[in-house]
Formats: C-alpha cells, sequence, structure tokens
C-alpha cells in the first residue's frame, strides 16, 4: 500500500487491521486492532495525528488531516462513511459520519451520534451523545431512537466482519470475460439500509 514517512514519523497499522493498498498512509497515523481502511481515503498525518481507535471504519474516498499539535481521533467502533472529511476534530466512540459530510476542526461528535449524509458540522461544535444532526451548518435535529442506534452497530460490526474477509481472501486478479451462470451473491442477511430496517421493523 502507498504508506510514507515524513520526518522521521511512519504510520502504526495493527496487525488485525486491514488498509486496501490504495489507501494512503503518512506520517503520524495509528491504526488500531479490527479496523478497515477502504480504497483511496487518505489519512495525511503530515501536520497532526491521526488515530482510528479499535473497530473504527473510514470509507473509500474519506481524507482525514489535522493541524499540528492536533489529533483526529475517531473512537472505538466509529464509522465513517463514503467521501467524508474529518479535519482536527474528534469523533465518539460508536458515532457514525454519513457519506460526504464535512467535520471541521475541534469538532467533537458525541458517543453513538449520528451525522446526516452531506451535513457540514462547523468548527467548534460540539454534538451530544445519542443525537442526529444535519443540514449546512449542521444543527441538532432529535434524539436516535435505540433502533437507529442498533442499526449503526450491525453495520459497523459488517466492516469489521469486513476487515476479517479482506485480509483472508482479497487479492488482486484477473476479471472474466462475460458472467458465468448461476453466479453467487453475497449472503448477508439483516444488512439493509435503514430505511428498509424501519419499514421492517418499525420507527
Amino acid at each position: 500500500m502507498p504508506c510514507y514517512e515524513i520526518d522521521g514519523l511512519r504510520p502504526v497499522i495493527h496487525p488485525s487491521a486491514y488498509v486496501h493498498p490504495d489507501a494512503v498512509l503518512i506520517g503520524d497515523v495509528i491504526i488500531g486492532p479490527r479496523c478497515y481502511v477502504a480504497p483511496l481515503a487518505s489519512l495525511r498525518g503530515d501536520f497532526g495525528r491521526l488515530v482510528l481507535e479499535a473497530g473504527s471504519n473510514i470509507q473509500d474516498n474519506c481524507t482525514m488531516h489535522g493541524f499540528p499539535g492536533t489529533d483526529t481521533v475517531v473512537e472505538e467502533d466509529g464509522h465513517i462513511g463514503h467521501g467524508a472529511v474529518l479535519h482536527g476534530c474528534r469523533i465518539g466512540r460508536n458515532a457514525l459520519v454519513g457519506m460526504n459530510a464535512v467535520i471541521m476542526d475541534n469538532a467533537v461528535v458525541g458517543e453513538e451520534a449520528i451525522v446526516a449524509a452531506c451535513a457540514f458540522v462547523k468548527a467548534g461544535m460540539e454534538i451530544p451523545p445519542r443525537k442526529l444532526v444535519a443540514g449546512m451548518p449542521a444543527k441538532i435535529v432529535r434524539d436516535l431512537s435505540a433502533q437507529e442506534i442498533g442499526w449503526k452497530g450491525d453495520g459497523t460490526r459488517t466492516y469489521q466482519e469486513l476487515a476479517v474477509r479482506s485480509l483472508a481472501t482479497l487479492r488482486p486478479c484477473t476479471p472474466l470475460t462475460e458472467m458465468e451462470p448461476g453466479r453467487q451473491r453475497f449472503e448477508m442477511p439483516g444488512v439493509v439500509p435503514l430505511v428498509d430496517a424501519k419499514k421492517h421493523g418499525g420507527a
């Protein structure tokens, strides 16, 4: 994978974590146990320290960066959706940052909170635990339900399992020229969008 030392600091990756070969890690980056770092994620620890704590994930096209003397942290079981930007902030334990959201310097996303897709969390904002925030700029919308927090936890466990699957079986290959008869699908019962979960399980 593109992994770079700068000024004598090199990334640290726990052996049980999976970092895709097309992710980029530079400098003061700490990847904890059971983490998953997706393709094209950029973790630039050339100014401030970047930390993914145990069981967290950062998905495709995400960016992590921060100012000198700061830590940008995703706490245990944090979940960072596709295309999100984290800059000098802290994401609390078991919190979720939605796709293409931006979290600015010194912002704190509380434990088990959810930041909606495309939200802009301004510098210094503190989001209390178990709240939903949305908008540009982001505002607190409401408390999260137990179902929503449970759905988030299930999704994060799916990414922890993906780290295991990727370490075991993901490898470069030559593509087929046509689809084979009876091509199998991935069997992942219960892994559904929240909107579908609410339809079947109530709000």
